[in-house]
């Protein structure tokens, strides 16, 4: 069982910058592929950004691309996304998302962020 809490959301105005965590607890986020995904009012879930549990290697929705970074600290056990140059269309609820096979995958409870002047 993982247990995900991301904090770090609020209200930037456009072209500021936020960086979300998502901490994990009770077991090694490492092993997972995690996953940053939002959910803007009146729309579909999106995939933000992915990083895999070897390599480091990451994805992001082109939405997004050369403006948000997401990263892991495999010593505090969590992940991060650096969000830059926002934008009022990036204002949604943001969940951490671990996942290990399509029968073992955890949630956080999600973070609000708000882009507006």
């Amino acid at each position: 069982q993982v247990q995900l809490v991301e904090s770090g959301g609020g209200l930037v105005q456009p072209g500021g910058s936020l960086r979300l965590s998502c901490a994990a607890s009770g077991s090694t986020l490492s092993r997972y592929y995690t996953s940053w995904y939002r959910r803007a009012p009146g729309k579909e879930r999106e995939l933000v950004a992915s990083i895999f549990s070897t390599g480091g290697r990451t994805n992001y929705a082109d939405s997004v691309k050369g403006r948000f970074t997401i990263s892991r600290d495999n010593t505090k056990n969590m992940v991060y996304l650096q969000m830059n140059s926002l934008k009022p269309e990036d204002t949604a609820v943001y969940y951490c998302n671990a996942y290990l096979s399509p029968t073992l995958g955890y949630w956080g409870q999600g973070t609000q962020v708000t882009v507006s002047s």
